[in-house]
């Protein structure tokens, strides 16, 4: 097919997708060759991930290139954060591979703090508390269910696990290690002294490498399942840091969003903020390609329109019901942030609560919603007030003064809430690439195999190949 092609296997929480990426003519060239669903699956008393599904829907992508005719001369994985799976000392799987949804740590955070304090967490590591963080699962684990972690001699993250199912290799990638809240923000590798003082096994975690490492080829039986070999490259396996590199920003000065399940917001910085400051703000700094920190705030982000649109409106396309919320009068705004939209048993009705009980205290004058445009508004709403104060907050933190907005991820496509975003937040918005995460994982294969130079060429060729929208500020 092209002398260079690099397969991108980018699986996020609510589905997966296979896409070839090549350069032609100093153009990138995407074609998905799968696409597949993934979710948390109740599994006895835990939600769980199904991973030998993933592991089969992998090989079933890889299997779909070489009957096109189209194989890869290199291969990358990206996933969400956080997860995990611990193997044995044979490379098996001990127990259960738990998702972050799972309500096994509550109360964690005080656990962990018998042993660290928050601010002296913060300070080593510079990571938002969010309860789902590997360390909280991980201390779960400790006090609920400690044979596991007796067994267990490796941890890899969900893409490092999937990395060496198809190459053998155990290795902890760097940017989806930092979600852990377990790496040294300064040494960009584990924190041991937080992993001795919390009583974790410190022999299990593996050496950290940075995007951009070459494993080795396909093991045997891949090779012999999928009839070819190629070469698999860690990317920025987390997906955001992925998508962080696929911003096609010309300035140094703009706010990043990626907008999917979840969105994540902030800039890139040269050098942490692990100020106490910054950790009474929110502020995370996750790992990025080039050791370009990821200074961020997670945001619950379109998690709230698919759970109720799962639950009151699987008949209604998502374009629709985008035009549908533009109709709508409803103008409740709440936290989309609030710890009780995490894994409700009812969006619909924790929603609706949350905006009983602010237009309770602002006197907003706004009828509750009730029906699905009405809610699919509040949340559009909401969502642009939260990028609002994040970029104000960002601004603070940094000291800088941003002159523009970039939008990448699945949430690009949608005009209503970009605008909505631009008016809130007062500055220009660039919106796309869609595809932002599987982008930066092929942009980062070619740098590692040679076909670009570095980022910044990495952002340029993105800038030349793909369809970015403008959404100015609309005055009141």
């Amino acid at each position: 097919m092209h002398t260079k092609t690099h397969l991108a296997i980018d699986i996020g929480a609510s589905g997966g997708r296979h896409i070839l990426g090549w350069l032609e003519d100093g153009k990138i060239q995407t074609e998905e060759v799968h696409r597949f669903p993934n979710g948390m699956k109740q599994m006895g008393e835990h939600l769980c991930w199904d991973i030998e599904s993933l592991v089969n829907e992998m090989i079933t992508g890889l299997k779909n290139c070489a009957k096109l005719g189209k194989i890869p001369t290199t291969v990358g994985i990206d996933t969400w954060g956080v997860d995990f799976v611990l193997l044995d000392s044979d490379g098996k799987i001990v127990g259960p591979t738990i998702a972050y949804r799972d309500s096994r740590t509550d109360g964690m955070d005080s656990e962990v703090s018998k042993f660290i304090s928050e601010p002296e967490l913060y300070s080593r590591v510079g990571i938002q508390k969010m309860i789902i963080n590997t360390i909280y699962q991980l201390m779960s684990i400790k006090t609920q269910t400690p044979q596991y972690l007796e067994k267990a001699a490796h941890l890899l993250m969900m893409p490092d696990y999937l990395h060496y199912r198809l190459c053998g290799v155990m290795k902890n990638e760097y940017t989806i290690a930092s979600t852990s809240a377990l790496i040294n923000a300064e040494s960009k590798t584990w924190d041991d002294e937080i992993i001795e003082r919390c009583g974790f096994p410190k022999e299990m975690f593996c050496e950290v490498v940075p995007p951009g490492t070459i494993l080795g080829g396909l093991t045997d039986e891949i090779k012999e399942a999928v009839g070819f070999d190629c070469k698999v490259i860690m990317p920025p396996s987390h997906d955001t840091a992925s998508a962080f590199l696929a911003v096609p920003t010309k300035s140094e000065d703009s706010v990043y969003i990626s907008s999917g399940t979840w969105s994540l917001m902030g800039v890139e910085l040269t050098k942490p903020i692990t100020t106490e400051s910054s950790r009474v703000a929110n502020f995370t700094n996750e790992g990025g390609f080039d050791y370009r920190y990821r200074y961020l705030r997670n945001i619950a982000g379109l998690w709230l329109l698919q759970s109720v649109h799962k639950e009151i409106g699987n008949n209604i396309g998502y374009a629709e019901l985008v035009k549908m919320a533009q109709a709508s009068n409803c103008n409740c705004i709440f936290d989309v942030n609030d710890e009780r939209f995490a894994a409700p048993e009812s969006m619909v009705s924790v929603i609706r609560d949350a905006c009983k009980e602010q237009c309770a205290e602002s006197t907003c004058g706004s009828d509750v919603p009730e029906n699905i445009d009405d809610f699919a508004r509040c949340i559009f709403l909401s969502l642009a007030k939260s990028y609002a104060q994040t970029m104000e907050a960002l601004q603070e933190q940094t000291e800088t003064k941003f002159d523009s907005i970039n939008i990448i991820g699945g949430g690009s496509q949608n005009a209503y809430l970009n605008q909505l975003t631009a008016n809130a937040c007062k500055l220009p918005v660039y919106a796309g690439p869609t595809e932002g995460t599987a982008l930066g994982n092929i942009v980062s294969q070619m740098i590692a195999s040679g076909v670009l130079a570095d980022y910044k060429a990495a952002r340029q060729a993105i800038r030349q190949s793909f369809d970015i929208k403008l959404f100015e500020p609309e005055m009141d």
